[in-house]
Parts: structure tokens; C-alpha cells; sequence
């Protein structure tokens, strides 16, 4: 292939993303068009600037590289590799399913391999109408697997430190989880709040997604306590919460949110 490999990269920790957007600089017949620090960037970076591949961070809050997948229009999907922390018996479903992926940290040699893939099928024109459909079509199949291999096990009760006492939150009386800092604000039914050291995105993934939704970039809801979504001025939303609790929305996800209450 004459023409140099267009690269798009999306993962919400800048030094990850600096240090893959590095190594991609050093090869020549590479040009990095675009860096996305979240899902829904990625989304409309990719649809927009249309590469011929994207490296998708699997764990980024709000959309993560699974959810940028089924989200992208299927006619401008590019050839996909996805950059996990799991290790290679968790990511055998990407194998599998012919699509790549590479390991944190990334070596530069795991690296030049993947882009050496991506190379060889544009060579043999992948990315022709229905082989996008194809493509996109493995990489559904590929995600599914993924997460019905790491999907850890889900929490029914949290504990958590108050002072001297341990204290036990049932999972099923928590309304939200809103990151503040380094730190986790859990409020129940009964607006009792507690605090937790913890990872919001790490969190979200021990907690069932039938039960519980992002707001936004840094904020949980329990479904079953969620009573109305409000449009507010400027096109942004607002849940209100059995408990009375008010919590602001992202644009993004406030649309998905209003058409996933539409269905039930």
C-alpha cells in the first residue's frame, strides 16, 4: 500500500495515549490523524476523519471501545484493534473473531504487528461495503465474548469504612454514585451518604447494568429510583432520583438514557 496507514487513537488516560501517540509518530509510513480522550470523541473523530484504524482503549468511562463499536455508523467502520489490560487467555475472543488487539503496557514490536495486519487487509481491499459489514459484524460477536469472559462478579453489597466500623451498603439501596476527586460518594434510598476510595469506572464494573446507569463522566443511578429526566436550558438534562437527589446529565447520554425509558 503506497499510501500511509491513517491512525485514530482513544483512551481516557493521557499518559497511555501520549505514550502510544509516541510510538505511532516514530513509523513512517503511519500518520496519527486524531486522539480521542473518550468514547463519544472517538465516535465522531472516526465517522468524521474516517481512518483506517482505531485503537480503542477498553475501559474508558461513559462509552468505553465496546460501546464506540456498536455505536459507529457501520459504513465508516475502520479496521479496529482494541488495547486491554486483560491478559491473552481473556482476550482469546478477539482471536477468535480476527480482530486484533494489543496489550498495556504496549511494546513497539506488538505494536508494528498490529499495524502490519492492518496493512495487509486494506492491501486486499477489507474494507470494501460488505466487508465493513462483515468486519463490524466479528467485532459485535468478539465484544460479547469479551465480556462474557471478563465480566467480573457483580456486587450485592459494598462495604464500606466509617471511622472504627465496617459498615455492609446493600448494592439494591443505593441510588447514586457520584465521583468527587480520589474519592466515591455513595447516597442511598434513604439519602445516607458514605464515601468510598475507589474507581468509578471499576466500580461500574462490578455493578449490574440492568440496575444501574451513567449520568455522565463522573455519576451512577440506580434505574429503579430514577423519576424523571429533565430537559434543561441549553439541551442539557437533569435526573431526579426518588430520594429527592438531583443529578446533571451528560448530552450524550442523556439521549440514550430518555430513549432506553422510552422503551420500557
Amino acid at each position: 500500500m503506497s499510501n500511509k496507514l491513517r491512525v485514530v487513537i482513544a483512551d481516557d488516560e493521557r499518559p497511555a495515549r501520549s505514550f502510544l501517540a509516541a510510538m505511532l509518530r516514530g513509523f513512517e509510513d503511519v500518520t496519527l490523524i486524531g486522539e480521542a480522550e473518550n468514547g463519544a470523541e472517538a465516535i465522531e473523530m472516526i465517522e468524521k476523519a474516517r481512518p483506517h484504524l482505531a485503537l480503542l482503549d477498553m475501559q474508558m468511562p461513559e462509552i468505553d471501545g465496546l460501546g464506540v463499536v456498536r455505536l459507529i455508523k457501520k459504513s465508516r467502520m475502520p479496521l479496529v484493534a482494541f488495547v486491554t489490560a486483560y491478559d491473552e487467555y481473556a482476550v482469546r475472543a478477539f482471536e477468535m473473531n480476527a480482530v486484533d488487539y494489543l496489550l498495556k503496557p504496549v511494546e513497539r514490536a506488538r505494536l508494528r504487528e498490529a499495524l502490519n495486519r492492518a496493512q495487509e487487509r486494506l492491501e486486499h481491499a477489507e474494507l470494501r461495503p460488505e466487508a465493513r459489514m462483515e468486519a463490524a459484524t466479528r467485532v459485535a460477536t468478539a465484544a460479547d465474548e469479551y465480556e462474557m469472559i471478563t465480566r467480573p462478579p457483580l456486587l450485592e453489597r459494598i462495604p464500606v469504612r466509617q471511622q472504627d466500623d465496617i459498615v455492609i451498603v446493600p448494592v439494591k439501596e443505593i441510588a447514586s454514585v457520584v465521583a468527587e476527586g480520589e474519592l466515591l460518594r455513595l447516597t442511598t434510598e434513604r439519602n445516607e451518604t458514605y464515601t468510598l476510595s475507589y474507581r468509578l469506572k471499576d466500580l461500574e464494573a462490578r455493578l449490574d447494568p440492568a440496575r444501574f446507569v451513567r449520568l455522565g463522566r463522573g455519576a451512577l443511578a440506580n434505574l429503579e429510583m430514577l423519576r424523571r429526566v429533565s430537559v434543561m436550558p441549553g439541551g442539557t438534562y437533569v435526573a431526579t432520583l426518588t430520594n429527592g437527589q438531583q443529578l446533571s446529565i451528560s448530552r450524550l447520554q442523556g439521549r440514550i438514557l430518555r430513549e432506553h425509558l422510552l422503551k420500557l
